[in-house]
């Protein structure tokens, strides 16, 4: 590699002298300073526009309306998409804290350049700014060029920069081993087969409002990470992550801010005696039985008697005022006499492991437990689970508090046996349960974690501390102010709003690229309809470093009773985007399909319900997600359409049965995009699968693939799919495609 220096980009040239001379101006910054500048970062002649011309999309003068022109200075490509831009100014002019910076930004943001970076230089100093941010991410004089080169070429260099990824999906994972496991090449994995209920550790022990799917998460592990490395999940929830991570000798960090969480995930995993945890249920068994408060009496006597939670405000949504009222005074009785028996256990093992079987009874010992009608009286649920809220069932059950706690207590004890051989005495040390926030993690030392897992909150979707009160109250666990401000949600009872909810996930995933070692992994599970929420996670990422890799569609397994509730508010699925952080990430680019935002949502929603004879909310969704991840208009989708449900329902037909949109009756599809721009459309989106594959299909696989979203309007012969092809792409070897490469056709803005 060659050593770069001042003498090497400049010659002898005295910066020193610059601002005193008056000849030096802005023309001598462009071709003395800018241009060997662009020739070392690896830019040719056809890759460097200079005074492109554009029209202001907005802003017209003067009574005739006269179109506003702005002119960048150098407009650099990669692959024929403009990467960043760059504006020369004289050296007495400001690149940072001025009207310099907006201008330039504004470059950045016009609809044919849409660039993630921009920069200025003024001869004396270079600045280099992500669009997001109006602080720069380097900085440096140009007299000390030679100390900020390697920093300048990672972000700005050609290679710098994302069209296709050689990566390769898989339908099953890659088992990790010792030996040959390259974190740099790890394949996507094709969506996985649920197994939700196979796992007895996670099936039945404590329900959660929230749950990913245990098999799900094993698989991704297995395949981004190896035996003996450290997982993390900052927003661990009900532990899926750190327990399967234990399960596949790993070491493992659960963080969340909700004690309940870290509660749930302690006691499950503390390591225990089979038959010293039985005898201890005997003896709470025996007293509990022996003594239940059951008169009105002893139920009196018992409230005076023993602690049980009170004073304790709810939710507004709640349907009564303080959490006391959530129990009839015989429940309030018996679960507090319950606990006090557990609470006499000397070993905490067992103490701990007793109380997770009591928290999960009070789950069903309340006002709101709500009988799901289809099995018996104990096939149901709390209402802040089911309902996201405390709602007084119709028809309330009196469940018998012994019943339900040996119930739970046989769930947690198979739940034991089963962990026993991978956490016990000998491995626990390898796992870390904390509560805390995921926006801190200072206490985990920088590049010290292999893989991350995360299934962070979804907005507003469900305000975790304020519907765990129930449980944490019972259990004595403290909730803080401080925890409310930290919480990464939307509303709630603390009313925080859509900046402060994305200002912590981005502060979260800032934590998270700095404890993650390079060329390893982070997959990020979400499920929001809004596409400003997909933007902020990869705007973010890439702004810190995180290379984007891949998003692919992950259901949860049947249908859930929100789900049935809601069918145009929830999704049932979710994707898992996948990132690595890389020494030298690349920026997503994007593709010039020729369609404005409006036409591509409706080509893409006609597509995929023409290709499958009817579509889901979440299929329909995915797609688009998908698509603007990877082709690059998610920054156009977030503005417009921040909720599809009126469109489908407006323009479909919707049954509640199937939960399915399809084409109204004797009705055509609407969409008249020119056929050659759709063809466009789709051939892009799959050569640049295929690129993320490493593969070049042949023509017929083309048409195979392509045909099927083509359905909806006139669709197209082969000769018109051939001839685009042709502009877009190029032969390799025996009738094998693949997208240009850079100066070889219009593919990119």
């Amino acid at each position: 590699m060659q050593l770069i220096t001042k003498e090497l980009l400049f010659g002898q040239l005295d910066f020193k002298k610059i601002s005193s001379d008056a000849d030096f101006k802005e023309d001598s910054v462009r071709e003395v300073i800018i241009l060997p500048i662009l020739k070392q970062l690896g830019y040719l002649q056809q890759n460097i526009v200079r005074s492109k011309t554009l029209i202001h999309p907005f802003i017209k003068t003067g009574s005739t309306k006269r179109a506003i022109k702005l002119i960048p200075d150098y407009s650099l490509k990669v692959e024929n998409n403009f990467a960043w831009v760059l504006d020369a100014k004289a050296p007495n002019e400001k690149v940072v804290n001025s009207d310099n910076v907006e201008q330039v930004y504004s470059y950045s943001e016009h609809p044919e350049i849409r660039s993630t970076y921009f920069a200025l230089c003024n001869g004396l100093e270079f600045a280099l700014y992500r669009k997001e941010t109006n602080i720069p991410i380097l900085y440096f004089e140009m007299n000390e060029v030679e100390q900020s080169w390697d920093k300048l070429k990672s972000f700005l260099s050609p290679t710098s920069f994302q069209v296709g990824k050689n990566i390769s999906y898989d339908t099953t994972a890659a088992t990790a081993k010792p030996t040959g496991f390259d974190y740099s090449t790890r394949p996507l994995l094709e969506e996985i087969e649920v197994k939700k209920q196979a796992a007895k550790r996670h099936f039945g022990v404590h329900g959660y409002f929230t749950k990913q799917t245990w098999n799900v998460v094993a698989e991704y592990i297995k395949n981004y990470s190896k035996p003996g490395d450290l997982v993390l999940d900052p927003f661990g929830g009900s532990g899926i992550t750190a327990v399967e991570a234990l399960m596949n000798n790993r070491k493992a960090i659960h963080i969340d801010l909700n004690p309940m969480s870290v509660f749930m995930v302690s006691s499950l995993v503390a390591p225990i005696k089979i038959n010293e945890l039985t005898e201890a249920f005997n003896r709470v068994m025996v007293a509990f039985k022996k003594d239940a408060p059951t008169t009105n009496e002893d139920i009196r006597k018992a409230l005076e008697k023993y602690q049980y939670p009170t004073g304790l405000s709810l939710p507004k949504a709640s349907d009564v005022k303080f959490i006391e009222d959530l129990f009839t005074n015989k429940q309030l009785a018996q679960l507090a006499f319950l606990k006090y028996l557990i609470k006499k256990e000397q070993n905490e093992n067992i103490k701990s492991s007793l109380l997770l079987a009591f928290s999960s009874t009070v789950t069903k010992i309340n006002r709101t437990y709500h009988n799901s009608g289809s099995r018996d009286e104990n096939a149901g649920n709390a209402a802040a689970f089911a309902y996201y809220r405390y709602r007084i069932a119709k028809e309330e059950i009196d469940l018998d508090v012994s019943k339900t706690f040996e119930t739970k207590f046989k769930k947690m004890l198979n739940a034991k046996k089963e962990i026993e051989m991978f956490i016990n005495e000998r491995t626990i040390g390898n796992a870390q349960i904390v509560k805390g926030t995921a926006t801190n993690l200072k206490w985990i030392p920088k590049e010290s974690v292999d893989y991350i897992y995360t299934d962070p909150p979804y907005g507003k979707k469900i305000p975790y501390l304020d519907l765990s009160v129930m449980w944490n109250a019972w259990l004595d666990l403290k909730v803080t102010e401080e925890d409310f401000e930290q919480e990464a949600i939307e509303g709630g009872e603390h009313k925080k709003s859509k900046d402060e909810y994305n200002n912590l996930m981005a502060d979260s995933i800032k934590e998270m690229y700095r404890v993650l070692k390079y060329d390893r992994w982070m997959s990020f599970v979400f499920a929001h309809k809004d596409p400003e929420f997909w933007h902020l996670i990869i705007e973010t990422a890439e702004a810190c470093g995180f290379e984007y890799v891949g998003a692919v569609p992950q259901k949860n397994g049947p249908t859930s009773f929100k789900k049935r509730q809601n069918p145009f508010t929830v999704l049932s699925g979710q994707l898992i985007i996948n990132f690595r952080k890389v020494s030298n990430p690349r920026a997503i680019m994007k593709a010039n399909l020729g369609m404005d935002i409006a036409e591509i949502v409706m080509e893409t929603i006609e597509s995929i319900i023409a290709k499958n004879n009817g579509a889901t909310l979440e299929q329909i969704n995915d797609e688009l997600i998908i698509k603007g991840l990877e082709l690059g208009f998610l920054d156009l989708l977030k503005k417009q359409y921040s909720d599809l449900t009126p469109i489908l329902l407006d323009r479909f037909d919707y049954s509640d049965e199937t939960e399915i949109f399809s084409l109204r009756k004797d009705t055509k599809f609407k969409t008249h995009v020119d056929i050659q721009l759709r063809v466009r459309y789709y051939l892009i989106s799959y050569l640049r699968r295929m690129e993320r594959e490493n593969t070049n299909p042949t023509f017929d696989e083309i048409i195979m693939n392509i045909l099927p979203l083509l359905k909806n309007g006139t669709t197209p012969e082969k000769q018109t799919i051939l001839k685009v092809l042709e502009d877009i792409g190029e032969h390799v070897g025996n009738n094998l495609w693949h997208l240009k490469k850079s100066g070889q056709g219009r593919l990119f803005v």
